[in-house]
């Protein structure tokens, strides 16, 4: 008579989507017993943020990838959607599962849910485990001399740079086992992912291979390719020069110590790339204080840090929203951020400082307003990310950049892009205008913008808001928050 097959372990796929330096599935593996993979589409927590469109057009091909790589280990990747609370406590009891894993969540209405979803499993004699697998260091370990999160980025950079680098990357496991018997699961279509009635990402596909093998390519191209020069060209939006690795390090398709080792082996192999290497490293350091910001501040994503600014007379301008957000606002650098954002589901990091600074200081538009429309239309978006940059910009948040610090979009077009090549790209209807007034239309003489074929107001609209009157009303607003403190 046969020996009945041991219980399973499941492995719950929160967000990491890869096989490589993951340490839930390296534990799942070690204990010996076969492994259920199984990832849960879970849109009906209380309070969390439902991940928008561009999100999950990439979790779906994400999916699809990390399918196709369990498939490869002879395992396969149960599709269920709901309550996670409910869901893997449910699962784990129909499979007979001896034990949970997973890689931790940093988001407020994560953590919760998942300490609950710890007391029933181990209620119920499961054991329940879970990993980081998300960062180089979870966010309560990191403090100052006196035991207190950081909030400034600087000395919180120097206090993880100056730790030992993260261990080196596990490699994908070669095998592993699958239970005798698997639970029934969705198909991917199922979970309903991709836009319909209209299919709006045709740009994504041509931009992104969502997945673990396509992170690794970005990876490799980045540091053989993109690393060198990249401390000064990661400004300039009309070059390839960053690295475009945020999507893969959000859905966790590779490890941030994956992309940590090879840009800081790179550095050091070659002296010549060491500052560069070391610019961006820092860009990692600053996800991770941001996911320390949202670890110690549950309500990152929806209230400014700084109290204060809760009484900022923002205005209410649903026009100038819409034009914002469609990239009609007359002024090129922001409108072809804003379009490059619409067709590819990413934006270039200097054209979103510039297009967040038009919106909160230019319009006087709420931060939120801003971080919501970035949050369903990027394929990167982070709540901690976009949460902790969008409050830098608006002066509100830890660290933050000056409220007076107002970008000139004119100003910054002209520096970034300077040839404008960046804004032909995207707002194609400037794209005869000669350089000096590419950034500038409304500028330009009318001889010049006949022999362009722009027709100002008609084919490329008239500024929304004048940048010269606008400074000046942004500063006035702050003047009354200052004015209120007193």
């Amino acid at each position: 008579m046969a020996a009945p097959s041991p219980a399973p372990v499941l492995l719950w796929f929160e967000r990491d989507l890869r096989l490589a330096d993951n340490p839930a599935l390296t534990a799942a593996i070690a204990g010996g017993r076969p492994v259920l993979p199984v990832f849960v589409l879970d849109d009906e927590t209380p309070g969390a943020w439902r991940p928008g469109g561009a999100s999950r057009w990439w979790l779906h091909h994400s999916l699809a990838a990390l399918a196709g790589a369990l498939g490869r280990l002879g395992l396969p990747l149960v599709l269920r959607r709901g309550n996670a609370e409910a869901v893997i406590p449910a699962l784990a009891a129909e499979a007979g599962a001896a034990a949970v894993t997973w890689t931790r969540r940093y988001e407020p209405w994560n953590r919760a849910r998942d300490a609950r979803i710890k007391e029933t499993l181990t209620a119920a004699g499961v054991t329940a485990t879970s990993h980081n697998g998300t960062l180089l260091h979870e966010p309560w370990t990191v403090k100052t001399g006196d035991g207190r999160p950081y909030q400034v980025f600087t000395p919180y950079w120097r206090a993880i740079r100056g730790r030992a680098g993260p261990d080196r990357p596990l490699p994908a496991p070669p095998s592993a086992t699958a239970p005798a018997s698997v639970p029934h699961g969705l198909e991917l279509a199922a979970l309903d992912l991709l836009p319909t009635r209209p299919d709006w990402a045709g740009g994504l596909r041509q931009a992104w291979q969502p997945g673990e093998d396509g992170a690794r390519q970005r990876l490799a191209a980045f540091v053989r390719r993109g690393l060198k020069g990249y401390g000064a060209g990661r400004d300039r939006p009309d070059r390839a020069g960053t690295s475009m690795l945020s999507p893969h390090l959000h859905f966790g398709e590779i490890s941030p110590g994956t992309a940590w080792t090879a840009v800081d082996g790179a550095g050091a192999a070659d002296p010549a790339l060491a500052a560069d290497a070391e610019a961006y490293l820092r860009e990692l350091g600053w996800r991770e204080f941001s996911y320390q910001l949202l670890f110690h501040h549950d309500d990152l994503a929806d209230a400014a840090l700084r109290p204060e600014y809760g009484a900022f007379p923002w205005r209410d301008d649903p026009a100038g929203l819409a034009a914002w957000q469609r990239g009609r606002t007359g002024y090129p650098i922001v409108d072809a951020g804003m379009r490059q954002l619409w067709q590819t589901g990413w934006m270039h990091n200097r054209v979103r400082m510039v297009a967040a600074s038009f919106l909160i200081k230019d319009l006087l538009l709420p931060w939120q307003a801003g971080e919501r429309w970035f949050w369903d239309t990027l394929v990167d978006a982070d709540l901690a990310n976009n949460a902790a940059s969008w409050q830098w910009v608006a002066g509100c948040g830890a660290d933050a950049a000056p409220f007076f610090r107002i970008f000139n979009p004119v100003l910054q077009g002209q520096k970034f892009d300077p040839d404008g090549s960046y804004v032909r790209r995207f707002v194609p209807e400037l794209a005869r205008l000669p350089d000096r007034w590419v950034h500038q239309p409304w500028a330009a003489p009318s001889a010049v913008l006949a022999d362009a074929g722009v027709r100002l107001g008609q084919d490329y609209p008239r500024p929304i808001v004048d940048h010269a009157a606008a400074r000046p009303r942004a500063l006035a607003a702050l003047a009354t928050l200052k004015e209120t403190a007193s």
